[in-house]
């Protein structure tokens, strides 16, 4: 009898089980089928939007209000400008290449001296805060200095080639990247400080575990101000006085009264200031992978 009641109570879980099983499939609820990524939420479709709408209200009011093309050329003569422009040879002297060649070979010598020498006097001047004194009346006074006065004179001094333009592009880059590397070393935190001192860490460990990596968000918003200054000290060095450049090639359409190609080669500076801050951010989120996206974004606008 002991042995048909333990027979019984082994077969109860084995009747339990399909039972257990059932329940658990009804109170799964239903999978649901996965929603199709709708293209018009992505930001780049909603941008690309935005600019199709404003050329088309841009030719649409200059075919209905009738406006001169020497005033405001429509979005379709400027159009055929920049495929003029684009077509020709690359050693073309009237074609975008070659001016746009001389013109990229200005912005990023300007630009990479400019920046690093700006970079390397901010480093220093952060580990002397006596220094830091000295020059600060100084660099105020020359910040405070239109570069654009300034810019014929430095064309006297060095001439209408290359070296000029890259001296108008290195004053105008060096001032941000200072400024802001400057601020970006007073940022770090002490209590990060004080614990490598408490560490015995010399004052370059602290320079590059603490100080360093903390000024990175603010560098890098100084460099993305200098690159979108290093296109417009550009031009503005070709229009002083050049011998090749796109600054050279709108003052050549501005006197034949083509405005049409004046813009088109305006349109070709805009794609080279997108091209060189978007290398930045590129740059950026691979330098500062340890920091989040939004926090980098928020030092960066204070």
């Amino acid at each position: 009898m002991t042995t048909a009641m333990l027979a019984n109570n082994a077969s109860v879980p084995d009747a339990a089980a399909p039972a257990d099983a059932n329940a658990a499939a009804v109170a799964r609820p239903p999978t649901r089928p996965r929603r199709r990524a709708n293209p018009l939420a992505s930001t780049r479709v909603q941008s690309l939007l935005l600019l199709a709408l404003l050329l088309g209200a841009w030719e649409g009011a200059v075919r209905l209000f009738k406006v001169s093309g020497h005033l405001v050329p429509p979005v379709s003569d400027i159009a055929v400008a920049l495929w003029r422009g684009l077509a020709t040879s690359p050693t073309a002297k009237d074609g975008f290449w070659y001016h746009g060649g001389v013109t990229v070979a200005e912005i990023l010598l300007g630009f990479l001296i400019g920046s690093g020498v700006g970079l390397a006097i901010g480093i220093v001047v952060s580990q002397m805060p006596r220094v830091e004194r000295l020059l600060e009346p100084y660099v105020a006074a020359l910040q405070s200095v239109p570069k654009v006065a300034i810019a014929p004179i430095i064309v006297v001094w060095l001439g209408f080639g290359i070296g000029s333009k890259v001296m108008i592009i290195c004053l105008l880059t060096f001032f941000p990247v200072l400024v802001t590397s400057i601020a970006g070393f007073k940022a770090v935190d002490a209590d990060r400080i004080d614990l490598l001192r408490s560490l015995s860490a010399t004052r370059w460990q602290i320079f590059r575990k603490a100080k360093f990596p903390s000024a990175l968000p603010y560098i890098f918003a100084g460099l993305n101000m200098a690159a979108a200054f290093s296109v417009v000290g550009a031009v503005v060095g070709e229009f002083v006085g050049a011998q090749a450049g796109l600054g050279v090639l709108i003052l050549q359409m501005e006197a034949q009264a083509d405005t049409g190609g004046s813009f088109a080669v305006c349109v070709v500076l805009s794609i080279i200031g997108i091209v060189m801050t978007d290398l930045l951010r590129r740059i950026q989120r691979r330098v500062l992978h340890w920091m989040p996206s939004d926090t980098s974004q928020r030092t960066v606008s204070v």
